[in-house]
């Protein structure tokens, strides 16, 4: 098992005073049988006292108020994550023959995950990288989903800027590029229009050892933001994970913090406030063993990305996970 520490800041500095400024946050890590939270904490400034609640999903999502007038928001949350590696597939996924007489009773069971959602509409567009992926996958639900995987990462290029955080399948489609939160949803509209259904996965990626400088997708998708996957059930063996950034199976470098449809129902940050001023958003993660080579368990406050523009007011600021 791996000890993992994460620090997530997130800045909101204001052209003038704001007030009423509701918020909500997925930062806790999940509890499963892959990874246990054994550790977690939400400060924020102007002191608040959020509350902690589940949603739709069974994801922890703390929502906080600052009333007072302020100019400045700061969000931090600290987790320790112990995580583990994912059991490797040992039985056989069903068919693709077999899964065409499942869409009904998939449908019951995972509606939520099947049906178009704001970020996965309904898919157009999709022919020849199904095809392929069909082609490619050996006839089985599971072959289908690792070639679509390997696919997504082969034809769309990592580009952060090339999208932005309200883009659909259908922005990646024509850009021919993004950021892994929309490889995740790529993939999950080739698995749901497969009948298969797919879930969209938050977190964060530990960084490899020796992963190189930071312009490597490694490095900038892993320890400096949040990341972002797919999930997709393949009866008869259960939900596989897979990062098509990466283009890989997920592993015990994948920590988990929310499941949803899509990343609408899961962003890092999400508010409102009232008033005249505009805003910008700063993002820093940090992501990292928790133990040092003396052993010791420590944290280090992470250094500050250049904020973007200001966003229009009134602000729904969420983060666009890279």
């Amino acid at each position: 098992m791996k000890r993992v520490r994460l620090l997530h800041v997130t800045e909101f500095e204001y052209d003038g005073p704001v007030y009423e400024s509701y918020n909500e946050v997925h930062l806790q890590p999940i509890d499963d049988e892959l990874q246990n939270c054994v550790g977690f904490r939400l400060r924020t400034t102007p002191v608040s006292a959020p509350a902690a609640s589940r949603d739709y999903f069974g994801n922890s999502v703390h929502r906080f108020n600052v009333i007072a007038r302020h100019r400045r928001l700061r969000v931090e949350a600290e987790s320790v994550v112990m995580t583990q590696e994912p059991a490797v597939e040992a039985t056989a996924s069903d068919t693709l023959a077999a899964l065409d007489g499942q869409r009904a009773a998939l449908l019951d069971v995972h509606w939520d995950f099947l049906m178009p959602s704001r970020h996965v509409p309904a898919p157009t567009g999709l022919e020849t990288l199904l095809r392929a992926a069909e082609d490619a996958s050996g006839g089985t639900t599971a072959g289908f989903v690792h070639a679509a995987t390997a696919l997504v990462h082969e034809h769309f290029r990592y580009a952060p800027g090339a999208t932005h955080v309200h883009s659909s399948v259908h922005d990646v489609l024509a850009a021919g590029a993004g950021v892994c939160q929309d490889f995740a949803h790529l993939l999950i509209a080739l698995a749901r229009a497969r009948g298969l259904p797919a879930r969209y996965v938050s977190g964060y990626l530990m960084p490899q050892d020796g992963a190189g400088g930071p312009q490597t997708v490694e490095q900038v998708a892993g320890g400096r933001a949040s990341h972002a996957w797919a999930e997709v059930l393949a009866p008869g063996l259960g939900w596989i994970g897979v990062d098509p950034t990466l283009g890989a199976p997920t592993s015990s470098r994948h920590i988990r913090v929310a499941y949803g449809r899509d990343y609408a129902d899961v962003p890092p940050v999400r508010g409102v406030y009232r008033g005249q001023a505009g805003q910008r958003l700063s993002v820093d993660v940090l992501v990292r063993p928790a133990l040092d080579d003396e052993g010791c368990e420590h944290i280090r406050e992470p250094d500050h990305t250049t904020p973007p523009e200001p966003a229009d007011h009134p602000a729904a600021a969420q983060q666009h996970q890279q």
